[in-house]
């Protein structure tokens, strides 16, 4: 139930940066559904990461694209103002992530491939060290390669938004100091306020802030706290990373899995891509879309002022996607 202030406000859109489908062709589209609120939607769901090859995510994009398509809640959008369009026609719009650069096998032009398929973020490593960069679990992270460099640059000319989450705080500083465009981090928590190392530190939030970029306070337990997906404490990070770039700066992205038993289970499987920092406290906690859907009550109800409400609700990411899409 929304209070009295939200009511008296325009709606609000809500950008969600990055939430997870199994990744499989059949996945349960519908799911997104899930996102259905007043004020508006719009989900990134992500494509594919480390493990995948190009000829995986083409054919998940394919089967997806076409069910999304064909479910009239959704609407697939290319551009900014369609996503406008999808708000105002009560629908969520929907597009695509990748969480790697390695579906792009070394080729360039597979940026402008994977734009025209709806992928509209990016990140050059996942975890670890790949052929463009370094990740938050490499013991050393040398930073960005000068593929890693030709990649940023080929995506600020496509369109495509640079993200810095998963990657290694060296390079994380390296691709503010390469973007001519605004970057993000999609989906990432604040290291200042917990110690974990998939999480970002200030000075990534702060040359991140100053491409006029936005971080997505995400809401997966271990990033959190120890394994706390609670909305107090994502509002902590909120508060935090507020009060360190300010409100205009600031974003929401769960990365929730909507296969979240198998995602655990994957964890213990893949020891080199999750390692013990991932699995110390077991099964880990996400936040999922209906509490997601209650951040804006509880911002307006900690005193935010309505328009950092609405900007960091989704005002900030909208204002990315603008200044970045083509």
């Amino acid at each position: 139930m929304l209070n009295e202030s939200a009511e008296a406000s325009p709606p609000r859109l809500l950008w969600e940066q990055h939430c997870c489908l199994p990744l499989e062709r059949n996945a349960p589209v519908g799911e997104l559904a899930r996102y259905l609120r007043r004020g508006g939607s719009y989900t990134s769901v992500n494509v594919g990461y480390a493990p995948h090859s190009g000829e995986f995510v083409d054919g998940l994009l394919a089967a997806w694209r076409e069910r999304i398509a064909g479910d009239d809640r959704f609407r697939l959008v290319a551009k900014v103002a369609e996503v406008d369009a999808a708000v105002r026609a009560d629908q969520i719009a929907v597009a695509f992530d990748l969480e790697d650069s390695g579906p792009l096998e070394g080729r360039l032009e597979r940026v402008q491939h994977y734009y025209d398929l709806g992928v509209r973020t990016l990140l050059p490593s996942y975890n670890n060290r790949n052929a463009a960069g370094g990740g938050c679990l490499d013991a050393v992270d040398e930073g960005l390669t000068a593929y890693g460099r030709a990649l940023v640059r080929e995506m600020n000319a496509v369109g495509m938004v640079v993200d810095g989450s998963h990657c290694g705080a060296r390079t994380g500083l390296d691709l503010s100091e390469s973007t001519e465009r605004p970057m993000v981090y999609s989906h990432s928590c604040m290291r200042g306020l917990w110690g974990h190392p998939r999480n970002i530190t200030d000075d990534q939030a702060k040359a991140c802030a100053e491409t006029g970029g936005v971080v997505g306070i995400t809401g997966v337990g271990i990033f959190l706290g120890p394994n706390d997906a609670s909305l107090d404490a994502l509002v902590r990070h909120i508060d935090y990373a507020v009060e360190l770039v300010g409100p205009e700066h600031v974003g929401v992205s769960t990365d929730y899995p909507f296969d979240h038993d198998d995602f655990n289970a994957l964890l213990a499987e893949s020891p080199e891509l999750f390692p013990e920092c991932y699995t110390r406290w077991g099964a880990i906690e996400f936040m999922p879309p209906e509490t997601l859907l209650t951040v804006e009550d509880a911002l307006l109800a900690r005193g935010y002022p309505d328009d950092a409400v609405t900007a960091i609700l989704g005002g900030n990411f909208h204002r990315v996607a603008s200044a970045v899409w083509r």
